[in-house]
Protein backbone atom coordinates (compact mmCIF):
# COMPACT_ATOMS: atom_id res chain seq x y z
CA UNK A 1 0.00 0.00 0.00
CA UNK A 2 1.12 3.55 -0.67
CA UNK A 3 0.69 6.43 1.76
CA UNK A 4 1.21 10.18 1.65
CA UNK A 5 4.85 11.09 2.14
CA UNK A 6 4.14 13.53 4.98
CA UNK A 7 2.06 10.91 6.81
CA UNK A 8 4.86 8.33 6.60
CA UNK A 9 7.47 10.73 7.95
CA UNK A 10 5.11 12.00 10.66
CA UNK A 11 4.45 8.42 11.81
CA UNK A 12 8.19 7.88 12.03
CA UNK A 13 8.46 10.88 14.36
CA UNK A 14 10.23 13.35 12.08
CA UNK A 15 7.76 16.20 12.58
CA UNK A 16 4.09 17.05 12.19
CA UNK A 17 2.53 16.65 8.75
CA UNK A 18 2.27 20.43 8.36
CA UNK A 19 5.95 20.90 9.17
CA UNK A 20 6.96 18.12 6.75
CA UNK A 21 4.95 19.82 4.00
CA UNK A 22 7.11 22.90 4.59
CA UNK A 23 10.23 20.72 4.32
CA UNK A 24 8.98 19.35 0.99
CA UNK A 25 8.40 22.87 -0.34
CA UNK A 26 11.88 23.85 0.83
CA UNK A 27 13.47 20.96 -1.10
CA UNK A 28 14.76 19.14 1.98
CA UNK A 29 13.23 15.77 1.01
CA UNK A 30 13.77 13.48 -1.98
CA UNK A 31 12.12 10.24 -3.09
CA UNK A 32 14.09 7.75 -5.17
CA UNK A 33 16.67 10.41 -5.98
CA UNK A 34 14.16 13.03 -7.14
CA UNK A 35 13.00 16.11 -5.20
CA UNK A 36 9.76 15.37 -3.39
CA UNK A 37 6.61 17.30 -4.23
CA UNK A 38 3.42 17.92 -2.27
CA UNK A 39 1.03 15.05 -2.92
CA UNK A 40 3.74 12.39 -3.36
CA UNK A 41 2.78 8.91 -2.15
CA UNK A 42 5.34 6.27 -1.22
CA UNK A 43 5.53 2.54 -0.50
CA UNK A 44 7.94 0.56 1.68
CA UNK A 45 10.17 0.04 -1.37
CA UNK A 46 10.70 3.75 -2.05
CA UNK A 47 13.88 5.42 -0.82
CA UNK A 48 13.23 8.59 1.17
CA UNK A 49 16.04 11.00 2.03
CA UNK A 50 15.66 13.89 4.49
CA UNK A 51 18.44 16.49 4.64
CA UNK A 52 20.83 14.08 2.92
CA UNK A 53 20.12 11.15 5.25
CA UNK A 54 18.25 8.04 4.20
CA UNK A 55 15.09 7.30 6.20
CA UNK A 56 15.05 3.89 7.87
CA UNK A 57 11.54 2.62 7.23
CA UNK A 58 11.71 -0.90 8.67
CA UNK A 59 12.97 -0.06 12.12
CA UNK A 60 11.16 -1.59 15.10
CA UNK A 61 8.04 0.36 15.98
CA UNK A 62 8.81 2.67 18.89
CA UNK A 63 6.52 2.98 21.87
CA UNK A 64 4.41 6.13 21.88
CA UNK A 65 5.55 8.62 24.49
CA UNK A 66 3.85 11.83 25.59
CA UNK A 67 5.28 14.63 27.72
CA UNK A 68 3.45 17.37 29.61
CA UNK A 69 5.42 20.62 29.83
CA UNK A 70 4.48 23.68 31.87
CA UNK A 71 5.60 26.33 29.39
CA UNK A 72 7.02 29.47 30.99
CA UNK A 73 6.38 32.94 29.60
CA UNK A 74 9.07 34.36 27.23
CA UNK A 75 9.79 31.00 25.54
CA UNK A 76 8.87 30.23 21.93
CA UNK A 77 7.54 26.98 20.48
CA UNK A 78 9.88 26.71 17.48
CA UNK A 79 12.91 24.41 17.46
CA UNK A 80 15.27 27.19 16.40
CA UNK A 81 14.56 30.87 16.83
CA UNK A 82 16.37 33.33 14.52
CA UNK A 83 16.16 35.98 17.25
CA UNK A 84 17.91 33.70 19.74
CA UNK A 85 15.00 33.57 22.18
CA UNK A 86 14.66 30.56 24.53
CA UNK A 87 12.75 27.66 22.94
CA UNK A 88 10.61 25.05 24.67
CA UNK A 89 12.57 22.22 23.02
CA UNK A 90 15.60 22.99 25.20
CA UNK A 91 13.43 22.09 28.23
CA UNK A 92 12.76 18.52 27.03
CA UNK A 93 14.74 15.34 27.71
CA UNK A 94 16.90 14.17 24.84
CA UNK A 95 15.61 11.42 22.56
CA UNK A 96 17.97 9.05 20.76
CA UNK A 97 17.06 8.14 17.14
CA UNK A 98 13.72 9.91 17.63
CA UNK A 99 12.35 13.42 18.13
CA UNK A 100 9.71 15.29 20.10
CA UNK A 101 6.81 16.83 18.18
CA UNK A 102 4.81 19.68 19.73
CA UNK A 103 1.04 19.27 19.86
CA UNK A 104 0.00 22.82 19.01
CA UNK A 105 1.63 26.00 20.26
CA UNK A 106 1.36 28.81 22.77
CA UNK A 107 2.57 32.32 21.95
CA UNK A 108 5.60 33.82 23.68
CA UNK A 109 3.48 35.69 26.24
CA UNK A 110 1.34 32.68 27.17
CA UNK A 111 2.15 29.90 29.63
CA UNK A 112 0.87 26.52 30.70
CA UNK A 113 0.26 23.07 29.31
CA UNK A 114 2.04 21.91 26.17
CA UNK A 115 2.00 18.30 24.99
CA UNK A 116 4.89 16.66 23.13
CA UNK A 117 4.99 13.21 21.58
CA UNK A 118 7.26 11.06 19.42
CA UNK A 119 4.20 9.79 17.50
CA UNK A 120 3.60 12.03 14.49
CA UNK A 121 0.17 10.62 13.68
CA UNK A 122 -1.00 11.16 17.26
CA UNK A 123 0.26 14.76 17.19
CA UNK A 124 -1.48 15.44 13.88
CA UNK A 125 -4.83 14.05 15.02
CA UNK A 126 -4.75 15.86 18.37
CA UNK A 127 -4.28 19.15 16.49
CA UNK A 128 -6.73 18.49 13.63
CA UNK A 129 -10.00 20.48 13.91
CA UNK A 130 -12.10 17.45 12.86
CA UNK A 131 -11.39 15.74 16.21
CA UNK A 132 -12.64 18.77 18.19
CA UNK A 133 -10.23 18.27 21.10
CA UNK A 134 -11.08 20.73 23.87
CA UNK A 135 -8.48 23.18 25.12
CA UNK A 136 -9.09 24.98 28.43
CA UNK A 137 -7.43 28.25 29.44
CA UNK A 138 -7.30 30.46 32.52
CA UNK A 139 -7.56 34.03 31.23
CA UNK A 140 -7.12 37.31 33.10
CA UNK A 141 -8.81 40.22 31.34
CA UNK A 142 -8.86 43.94 32.02
CA UNK A 143 -12.16 45.65 32.79
CA UNK A 144 -15.66 44.69 33.83
CA UNK A 145 -17.20 42.12 31.47
CA UNK A 146 -20.96 42.49 30.96
CA UNK A 147 -23.41 39.56 30.63
CA UNK A 148 -24.10 40.65 27.04
CA UNK A 149 -20.38 40.38 26.24
CA UNK A 150 -20.22 36.89 27.73
CA UNK A 151 -23.23 35.85 25.63
CA UNK A 152 -21.61 37.26 22.50
CA UNK A 153 -18.39 35.31 23.15
CA UNK A 154 -20.45 32.11 23.53
CA UNK A 155 -22.60 32.65 20.41
CA UNK A 156 -19.89 33.83 18.01
CA UNK A 157 -17.58 36.72 17.15
CA UNK A 158 -16.39 37.55 13.66
CA UNK A 159 -12.58 37.45 13.37
CA UNK A 160 -10.27 37.97 10.38
CA UNK A 161 -10.27 34.22 9.66
CA UNK A 162 -13.96 33.56 10.29
CA UNK A 163 -16.44 33.28 13.15
CA UNK A 164 -15.13 31.97 16.47
CA UNK A 165 -16.60 31.38 19.92
CA UNK A 166 -15.89 29.86 23.29
CA UNK A 167 -17.58 26.55 24.08
CA UNK A 168 -17.80 27.53 27.75
CA UNK A 169 -16.93 30.59 29.87
CA UNK A 170 -16.75 30.29 33.67
CA UNK A 171 -16.15 33.15 36.08
CA UNK A 172 -13.02 32.37 38.14
CA UNK A 173 -12.96 35.49 40.32
CA UNK A 174 -10.55 38.37 40.75
CA UNK A 175 -10.09 41.77 42.34
CA UNK A 176 -9.70 45.31 41.10
CA UNK A 177 -9.44 46.00 37.38
CA UNK A 178 -8.49 42.40 36.49
CA UNK A 179 -10.79 39.39 36.42
CA UNK A 180 -10.15 35.70 35.73
CA UNK A 181 -12.21 33.41 33.50
CA UNK A 182 -11.85 29.78 32.47
CA UNK A 183 -12.67 29.32 28.78
CA UNK A 184 -12.70 26.33 26.45
CA UNK A 185 -12.23 25.99 22.69
CA UNK A 186 -12.43 23.06 20.27
CA UNK A 187 -9.89 24.39 17.79
CA UNK A 188 -6.44 25.93 17.87
CA UNK A 189 -6.34 28.95 15.58
CA UNK A 190 -3.46 31.39 15.98
CA UNK A 191 -3.91 33.54 19.14
CA UNK A 192 -7.63 32.74 19.08
CA UNK A 193 -8.30 33.29 22.80
CA UNK A 194 -6.61 36.69 22.82
CA UNK A 195 -8.29 37.77 19.57
CA UNK A 196 -11.75 36.81 20.80
CA UNK A 197 -11.42 38.93 23.93
CA UNK A 198 -9.86 41.83 22.02
CA UNK A 199 -12.73 41.72 19.51
CA UNK A 200 -15.18 42.54 22.32
CA UNK A 201 -13.00 45.29 23.78
CA UNK A 202 -11.08 43.48 26.54
CA UNK A 203 -7.31 43.09 26.67
CA UNK A 204 -5.86 39.80 27.96
CA UNK A 205 -3.17 40.40 30.59
CA UNK A 206 -2.51 36.72 31.41
CA UNK A 207 -3.16 33.51 29.46
CA UNK A 208 -2.42 30.09 30.92
CA UNK A 209 -3.49 26.77 29.34
CA UNK A 210 -4.62 24.28 31.98
CA UNK A 211 -6.06 21.39 29.92
CA UNK A 212 -5.71 19.73 26.52
CA UNK A 213 -8.37 17.09 25.92
CA UNK A 214 -8.37 14.77 28.96
CA UNK A 215 -4.91 15.90 30.14
CA UNK A 216 -4.86 18.42 32.99
CA UNK A 217 -1.73 20.39 33.92
CA UNK A 218 -0.72 19.04 37.37
CA UNK A 219 0.01 21.69 40.01
CA UNK A 220 3.17 19.76 40.85
CA UNK A 221 4.80 20.64 37.51
CA UNK A 222 6.46 24.02 37.93
CA UNK A 223 7.10 26.40 34.98
CA UNK A 224 9.89 25.07 32.78
CA UNK A 225 9.50 21.51 34.06
CA UNK A 226 8.03 18.47 32.33
CA UNK A 227 6.67 15.04 33.17
CA UNK A 228 5.92 11.97 31.06
CA UNK A 229 2.39 10.58 30.97
CA UNK A 230 1.88 7.04 32.18
CA UNK A 231 0.82 4.33 29.73
CA UNK A 232 -2.88 4.42 30.68
CA UNK A 233 -3.19 8.16 29.96
CA UNK A 234 -1.21 7.77 26.73
CA UNK A 235 -3.61 5.00 25.68
CA UNK A 236 -6.52 7.32 26.49
CA UNK A 237 -5.13 9.92 24.06
CA UNK A 238 -4.58 7.28 21.38
CA UNK A 239 -8.15 6.00 21.73
CA UNK A 240 -9.54 9.54 21.71
CA UNK A 241 -8.31 10.06 18.13
CA UNK A 242 -8.99 6.52 16.86
CA UNK A 243 -5.49 5.06 17.18
CA UNK A 244 -4.86 1.60 18.70
CA UNK A 245 -3.62 1.18 22.25
CA UNK A 246 -0.04 0.12 22.77
CA UNK A 247 0.88 -3.47 23.39
CA UNK A 248 0.73 -4.43 27.04
CA UNK A 249 4.20 -5.91 27.08
CA UNK A 250 5.86 -2.62 26.19
CA UNK A 251 7.85 -1.09 29.03
CA UNK A 252 6.19 1.84 30.78
CA UNK A 253 9.12 4.24 30.43
CA UNK A 254 7.41 6.97 32.45
CA UNK A 255 7.63 4.81 35.59
CA UNK A 256 11.33 4.24 35.03
CA UNK A 257 12.24 7.91 34.86
CA UNK A 258 11.35 11.27 36.28
CA UNK A 259 13.37 13.68 34.16
CA UNK A 260 16.24 11.21 33.61
CA UNK A 261 16.70 8.06 31.56
CA UNK A 262 17.62 4.75 33.11
CA UNK A 263 19.86 2.65 30.91
CA UNK A 264 18.82 -0.62 32.53
CA UNK A 265 15.70 -1.84 34.24
CA UNK A 266 15.95 -2.70 37.88
CA UNK A 267 15.67 -6.36 38.58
Amino acid sequence: MDEKLQKVLANLGYASRREIERWISAGRISVNGEPATLGDRVTENDEIVVDGRRVQRKAEQKATRVLVLNKPIDTVCTRDDPEGRPTVFTLLPRLYHDRWIAVGRLDINSSGLLLFTNNGELANRLMHPSYEIEREYAVRVLGQVSPDTIKKLETGVELDDGTAKFVTICDAGGQGANHWYHVTLKEGRNREVRRLWEAVGHKVSRLHRIRYGPVQLPRSIKPGRQEELDSSTTDLLLELVGLPKQEKQKVDISKQRRGKYQKKRRK
